[in-house]
């Protein structure tokens, strides 16, 4: 990051601390924040709290106390300046009396934007742009796509035999991947907004489309149940049971999934292989989990289907960015050529 291991280690916390709000604070942004003492003492640390609860510094300050006063407030985003829900950051850091505020990200939202400046006219030292290419590929990533693109971030999760087979010919698909590669998948749908998936899949596999912790209970944030399609769902089936909201969005089309959920930051296609399929052909994939379990079916049902595909020069091309092992399979992340960092991870 930079020469100053102190704010270093209070940026990496302060962006690890964000990570928690994933999901949960949507619309607003993810945001961590870390209050630091003199000696480069950790005092508090605080995380977007969800849509009409205090902002990370609020929060980052609110347990910081007294010991504020004086202190530097490290934050992955710029302090907003503006009254919503909640009140401007930058008046609550104004009122705590701290000396300096360093932040990562400059808020792109010109109705929040401003925080910065606020700081600085009321005699607060700002550092700006501090770790800011770290940040901005954390979990404000999905945040800031939102800002530029005005959709979700939509990510396609596969969970695939070698040969990109998704279940056998006999339909049997559980489990292909193994616990280690499951409980991953996991804990990516706790810092999600909306899952997806058809009726077909629905019909067939009855999933519960929870995100779940370690020992099988209930994740603290559940994201919102898409199905999309056509086709009457028995009323029993497990995406209706009250363990998080669930909607059918009766289309064929993406963009009415993704108009359904209007203020989410991530969406998750988990199939099947048609609605993958058609999330690709629209262009609306962003990123790609890839599940690879160490096994060759030979046959049985492909993991995309996608009809609009003719010849190679139109495939779908990714850059992998992280290749990570589970167990025996391994997850390989990829993103579309445009947003794919210089480096891999």
């Amino acid at each position: 990051m930079s020469v100053d291991p102190i704010l270093d280690e209070a940026m990496a916390r302060a962006i690890a601390e964000s990570g928690a709000a994933m999901g949960s604070s949507s619309p607003n942004p993810p945001v961590g924040a870390v209050v630091i003492g003199a000696r480069g003492e950790v005092i508090a640390v605080g995380h977007t709290q969800p849509v009409g609860g205090p902002h990370a510094e609020v929060v980052a300050l609110t347990a910081a106390g007294e010991a504020a006063r004086g202190a530097t407030v490290v934050v992955t985003l710029e302090p907003c300046n503006h009254t919503g829900r909640t009140g401007p950051c930058s008046r609550a850091l104004i009122d705590a009396g701290v000396a300096r505020v360093v932040y990562a990200l400059a808020d792109p939202n010109p109705l929040a934007a401003g925080g910065a400046q606020a700081l600085r006219d009321a005699g607060i030292a700002v550092v700006a742009g501090f770790g800011s290419e770290i940040a901005a590929d954390g979990p404000l990533r999905a945040w800031l796509h939102r800002q530029r693109t005005g959709r979700p971030l939509v990510i396609a999760k596969i969970a695939t035999t070698l040969d990109g087979r998704v279940a056998a010919p006999d339909g049997t698909s559980q489990w292909i991947t193994g616990a280690q590669a499951r409980a991953d998948a996991h804990v990516v749908r706790g810092g999600l907004d909306a899952i997806v998936v058809g009726t077909g899949t629905v019909l067939a596999d009855d999933p519960s489309l929870t995100a779940r912790t370690a020992d099988g209970s209930l994740g603290a944030h559940q994201p919102v149940r898409i199905v999309l399609g056509n086709r009457d769902l028995p009323p029993g089936a497990r995406v209706f049971d009250d363990a998080a909201p669930t909607r059918q969005v009766r289309s064929h089309d993406p963009h009415d999934v993704l108009a359904a959920v209007p203020d989410a930051l991530t969406v998750l296609v988990e199939g099947g292989p048609a609605v993958i399929g058609a999330f690709l052909a629209a262009g609306l994939v962003d990123e790609v989990h890839a599940y690879l379990a160490p096994t060759i079916l030979g046959a049985g049902a492909a993991a995309v289907d996608d009809p609009t595909v003719a010849t190679l020069a139109q495939a779908h091309r990714f850059t992998p960015v992280e290749v990570r092992r589970l167990g025996a399979d391994v997850r390989l992340t990829l993103r579309r050529d445009a947003e794919a960092p210089t480096t891999s991870g």
